[in-house]
């Protein structure tokens, strides 16, 4: 009996080690997309205040709500939740609702239940909001009319 029990002790602390080494992957259905969230969520995990106080900001949202969220989300989850709400002017509940229910499936098919068709002007400015944030983060193309060197 003893030997049972240190058997599925062992398993399951085996199963909590592996559980923590799981990779976010947001199934999004744009590889784009899939990786901006990646990214999104591994630098938020280096500074989860830093995210939380910028997520506050971004989406003028209360600083609780996104707390709650982050209890039950990956970081990039909870940015996707976040962006989702304010694409489709939806409350943010109820994307996080739609998110519980088929998180399995991945956002791509949250988005579809949420009214989000792939190629429809609102995966588009999902999409064009992340480009944005994406170009932003890299300093953009220098596109700008900004002083150089000649002067």
């Amino acid at each position: 009996m003893k030997k049972t029990i240190l058997v599925l002790a062992g398993l399951f602390m085996f199963g909590m080690s592996n559980a923590q080494t799981i990779s976010f992957n947001p199934r999004t259905g744009d590889v784009d997309m899939d990786g901006f969230l990646k990214d999104i969520s591994t630098k938020a995990k280096d500074d989860i205040k830093g995210f939380i106080d910028n997520a506050t900001t971004t989406f003028n949202i209360a600083k609780d709500k996104v707390e709650n969220l982050i209890k039950i989300m990956d970081p990039g989850d909870v940015f996707m939740t976040l962006q989702t709400a304010q694409i489709v002017n939806k409350p943010v509940e109820e994307v996080k609702e739609a998110y519980v229910k088929a998180k399995d499936k991945g956002w791509g098919q949250i988005a579809k239940d949420l009214g989000i068709k792939p190629g429809s002007k609102e995966f588009h400015a999902l999409k064009d909001k992340m480009k944005g944030k994406k170009e932003k983060d890299k300093g953009g193309k220098g596109n700008g009319k900004g002083k150089g060197k000649n002067k």
